[in-house]
């Protein structure tokens, strides 16, 4: 039986992936997909790798059993803690390792786009460490929304560049990298956050990020006597924490995967982000997947309270998950989120992100047994968010 976990040579999970790109990248792009699986499994490599994540950002990361979560929902419920990572979410895991990718490969400028700032600040923040210059594309409306992050990134001595075209969020920050990148091929190497864009990146960032269920099977055998969890849910926008949380479990049929999507304003009110109820095939940022698109191809504008899920697309590794039903993609509103978040801020004494708050809001809609297992990734913390947070308090939501 082939893997989940792994495309094949040319980038494919199934009918997903590729690496569909302009002429000006073709040498950077296929300088990466040679080089990427050879320096990764050097050893020297791994021993860098695994120092920076333990010493650095801090793994591992606590399996919090949430006891009085679990008690509202009648059963057992573990938070992977992602928000407690150097940064404050599960995207510095991937920048450690392709910064010390992109010093093997004798790259001195990197280039990021961010959504809810999480992977620019993570991004900033690796180049700081390495003495690298920085540059972080985010959309317009994503600066004024998660305004802490951006001052996060100045202060680590990044540059912020605004995306004002479009809806001024995530996918126009993508488009203006790539741009970038095109305008830069030589010197610069683009850190992307997510398991989207051409081959292969969508394998490197699930590899990792892959240390999430790494960790889990491990702690989970520590405290149960048996590694795999009944359940995993993690949010998913292009879906990085998802595939870590997920890796592992991936080829273990006895784990059900659920991948949460931003429904936004509802799935059918226009405004959304459900990119597995609402998408089709098609082809953005480098590579095919599922796309919110128009009759003749125009990508729809995304809609989520979370600057994080507010993509048009998802992952290609999580568009196979979805159509070959190895995942079950439910979906939960601006509205679920936010109720979800403040449950668990009195329940446990934890504020998440608002991303990370999609997937708590699928415990509730659920039904579980009493025997389950089921670990949530909290894929980040809710500083970020507490803007957000307050104006719901506010009556201003």
């Amino acid at each position: 039986m082939s893997s989940y976990k792994y495309p094949d040579a040319h980038g494919y999970y199934g009918r997903f992936g590729g690496a569909y790109i302009p002429e000006m990248l073709q040498k950077n792009v296929t300088e990466l997909q040679a080089a990427y699986l050879e320096i990764m499994q050097d050893e020297a490599f791994q021993k860098e790798l695994d120092r920076l994540l333990h010493d650095y950002a801090g793994r591992p990361t606590p399996l919090y059993l949430a006891e009085r979560l679990g008690q509202q929902v009648g059963t057992t419920v573990y938070l992977k803690r992602e928000d407690l990572c150097h940064t404050g979410a599960h995207k510095v895991n991937n920048t450690i390792g392709q910064i010390l990718l992109a010093e093997r490969l004798g790259k001195k400028r990197i280039i990021a786009e961010t959504g809810a700032g999480q992977h620019g600040v993570a991004t900033a923040t690796v180049c700081a460490l390495k003495g690298l210059e920085c540059i972080v594309y985010m959309g317009e409306k994503d600066i004024q929304r998660q305004a802490p992050n951006v001052a996060r990134m100045k202060m680590l001595g990044a540059t912020v560049v605004p995306a004002t075209s479009g809806s001024k969020t995530l996918k126009d920050a993508t488009n203006e990298a790539i741009r970038d990148w095109i305008n830069n091929p030589n010197d610069t190497h683009y850190i992307i956050g997510s398991v989207v864009g051409p081959h292969p990146y969508p394998d490197m960032v699930a590899r990792f990020q892959s240390v999430i269920s790494a960790e889990i099977k491990e702690q989970l055998k520590t405290k149960t006597g048996n590694e795999l969890p009944t359940h995993v849910i993690a949010c998913v926008g292009g879906g990085s924490n998802a595939a870590g949380a997920f890796y592992h479990f991936l080829d273990d049929a006895a784990v059900k995967l659920l991948a949460v999507e931003a429904a936004g304003c509802g799935v059918d009110s226009g405004k959304s982000a459900a990119t597995s109820v609402l998408g089709r095939p098609g082809i953005l940022h480098g590579s095919k997947s599922l796309l919110m698109q128009t009759e003749d191809g125009q990508v729809v504008e995304p809609h989520s309270i979370s600057a994080g899920l507010d993509y048009p697309g998802i992952g290609p590794l999580h568009a196979h998950l979805f159509e070959t039903g190895r995942a079950t993609v439910l979906n939960a509103t601006d509205e679920e989120a936010l109720v979800a978040a403040f449950n668990l801020a009195k329940l446990e004494g934890i504020i998440p992100a608002l991303e990370s708050s999609h997937a708590l809001a699928a415990l509730q809609t659920q039904q579980w047994k009493p025997d389950d297992v089921v670990v949530v990734c909290l894929s980040g913390r809710g500083d970020k968010d507490m803007e957000t947070y307050m104006a719901r308090l506010e009556n201003k939501l």
